[in-house]
């Protein structure tokens, strides 16, 4: 099932899209939002299902899809690193905060919630406030059921679904700030998340999902959920231990090489520029930068 939060008439709904015929089932209020289906459990997705039967059908085209979930449980959960690929193109590159070594564990920050858009909004940039926009592909989960010191081999029982993000980042903010990631990945309006939710039980074979980037048409990045250097089983256990994790928390699972800070010469975003990121079997965002005053 792939669930969806679309504006419709003004009016915020849950709905479940039919991706071949580009349709969507409103689903009727009394079941709530997506993230009131998240974390309601079988019992909602339940619910969900025999709504359906009666749900409306309206074409995509004629609704505004927005982020999936909204609000969030507290800042969006992240994965540094998690691509060999792109951990090496930017070895020497990080203005000395280059870890001497492949890291034994997965790299773990945050985001803040205010970051999020949805998957067809605009993507604010400010060059005031930075002049090194970059853009990182990447898959997102959510989880479906609290846990904490989840084990690896029951970790991905508590996945209720994937869905596209990209990990839009400011690189000088980045370094500037003692290290620490949090500044240049937590700037308001970045983050298009979407364009729904795709149940778990939907994707039976997580290393075959294809993460593409395409900065006005032309393709720079392109790899496969094979290539992850932590599984998604793997980093849910890591993160969990000792830390609970919650119903409608949202884990982003890394990006590949191809980022810009990386090419010779540096591709950095700039106003007017459009963005497609896509994930096989998730769907695919389509956002344009624009120029915004943030500071």
């Amino acid at each position: 099932m792939r669930l969806a939060s679309v504006t419709v008439d003004g009016t915020r709904r849950a709905g479940a899209v039919n991706e071949a015929e580009g349709m969507v089932a409103l689903l009727p209020s009394a079941i709530g939002t997506v993230d009131d289906i998240v974390r309601g459990g079988p019992a909602a997705l339940d619910a969900v299902r025999a709504a359906l039967a009666d749900a409306r059908p309206v074409p995509l085209r004629e609704v505004r899809l927005e982020s999936p979930l909204h609000p969030f449980n507290r800042d969006i959960l992240c994965t540094g690193w998690n691509y060999w690929d792109h951990f090496e193109e930017s070895q020497g590159m990080r203005e000395g905060q280059d870890p001497p070594q492949r890291p034994e564990h997965p790299a773990f920050f945050t985001k803040g919630p205010g970051t999020v858009i949805g998957p067809a909004d605009e993507i604010a940039s400010d060059p005031e406030l930075s002049a090194k926009w970059d853009y990182e592909a990447e898959i997102a989960l959510v989880i479906g059921r609290d846990g904490r010191s989840i084990p690896e081999e029951k970790a991905l029982e508590h996945v209720f679904g994937y869905l596209v993000a990209n990990d839009v980042s400011q690189r000088d903010l980045q370094r500037a700030h003692g290290g620490q990631w949090l500044k240049g990945k937590s700037i308001d309006g970045t983050m298009p998340l979407g364009p729904w939710l795709t149940t778990a039980d939907e994707i039976d074979d997580l290393e075959g999902l294809r993460v593409q980037c395409e900065v006005n048409g032309v393709l720079l990045q392109n790899a496969s959920s094979a290539q992850m250097a932590f599984s998604f089983a793997q980093v849910i256990a890591e993160l969990s231990r000792g830390m609970t994790l919650r119903a409608g928390d949202v884990v982003l699972t890394g990006t590949p090489s191809g980022i810009g800070s990386a090419h010779e010469p540096q591709i950095f975003l700039k106003d007017g520029d459009v963005i497609v990121t896509r994930v096989s079997r998730l769907g695919e965002l389509r956002n344009e930068v624009r120029r915004a005053r943030l500071t």
